[in-house]
C-alpha cells in the first residue's frame, strides 16, 4: 500500500551547498521531499537550509561533529522527531575526504580520517537509513527507500597519489554492493555512483569548470540521483558512472 506521508531525503555532506550534496538537496526539495541536511559546519549548514526554504522547499539543518554510530543514531532520531508526519524515503552519503599524497607521505592521521569517514561513517549512516526504511511499507514504486553513495573513479582503480583515497572509496563501493544484495530482497534500493571527473563548483579549476564538456555539473548529477530514487522495484540500478563528454577514461 502506498504511503501518504511526505517523503524525507537525508543528505550527509553538503559543504557550502555548491556541490553534489547541495544540488541533490535542492532538486529533491523541488520534487516534494522534505530535506534533512547534515554537515560539520553549523553556520554554513544553517544558511544552506534557509536558502532551500527561501526557494519554497522544506529543509532543516542537523549539524554533526562526527559520523559515529552514536552521532548518526541521535541525528536520525532528531530528524524523525522534527517531521513525525513524514517518512525517510531517500538518503545520500556524500562525505569523502580527499587525501592525495605519495604513499610514504600518508600519515597515520590520514588513514584514520579515511577509515572514520568511509568505513565507520558510511556504515553508521547506512545502518540508520536502512532501519528507517524497514519501518516503512513499499510505496507506489514497490520500494521502501533509496540509499545512494557518491563514489569516485578511485573506487575501481588506484593511481599515483591515491593509495589512501582509493582504499576508502573501494570500501564504500564494496559496502554499497553488499547492502544492495542483502536488502534488495526487502525492496530497499541501494546504489553507488562513480563520479569520473572534476565537478563544477566554486573551488574547481575555473577554465575546466567553464567548459560544459570538461566538468560535471552538480545539478546534472542530482538529476541522475533523482532518477535513481524514481526507479521502481522491477529495475534497480546498483551502479552508474557519470563523466563529462571530454573526460579521458
Amino acid at each position: 500500500m502506498a504511503s501518504r506521508k511526505l517523503p524525507i531525503l537525508v543528505v550527509a555532506g553538503v559543504g557550502r551547498g555548491g556541490g553534489t550534496g547541495g544540488a541533490t538537496a535542492r532538486l529533491f526539495a523541488k520534487n516534494g521531499y522534505r530535506v534533512a541536511v547534515l554537515a560539520r559546519n553549523a553556520d554554513q549548514l544553517n544558511a544552506f537550509a534557509e536558502s532551500i526554504k527561501a526557494d519554497g522547499g522544506e529543509a532543516a539543518p542537523f549539524p554533526v561533529e562526527t559520523y559515529t554510530h552514536d552521532s548518526m543514531k541521535a541525528t536520525f532520531s532528531s530528524i524523525k522527531h522534527a517531521w513525525p508526519d513524514s517518512e525517510i524515503r531517500a538518503a545520500l552519503w556524500n562525505v569523502g575526504p580527499g587525501v592525495f599524497k605519495n604513499f610514504l607521505d600518508v600519515t597515520e592521521d590520514d588513514i584514520k580520517t579515511i577509515v572514520d569517514t568511509n568505513i565507520v561513517g558510511a556504515f553508521a549512516f547506512a545502518r540508520e537509513t536502512i532501519l528507517a526504511f524497514k519501518d516503512t511499507e513499499p510505496n507506489e514504486l514497490g520500494k521502501r527507500g533509496t540509499l545512494i553513495f557518491t563514489g569516485a573513479t578511485a573506487a575501481i582503480r588506484g593511481n599515483t597519489y591515491t593509495s589512501a583515497f582509493a582504499a576508502g572509496k573501494h570500501g564504500v563501493r564494496a559496502l554499497s554492493q553488499s547492502l544492495a544484495k542483502e536488502f534488495g530482497k526487502q525492496n530497499i534500493h541501494v546504489a553507488h555512483s562513480i563520479i569520473d571527473g572534476a565537478i563544477r563548483t566554486d573551488r574547481a579549476d575555473k577554465e575546466k569548470a567553464a567548459d560544459p564538456n570538461a566538468a560535471l555539473n552538480p545539478d546534472s548529477i542530482a538529476k541522475a540521483y533523482l532518477a535513481l530514487a524514481n526507479q521502481d522495484s522491477s529495475a534497480f540500478t546498483w551502479e552508474l558512472d557519470l563523466r563529462p563528454a571530454h573526460e579521458k577514461w
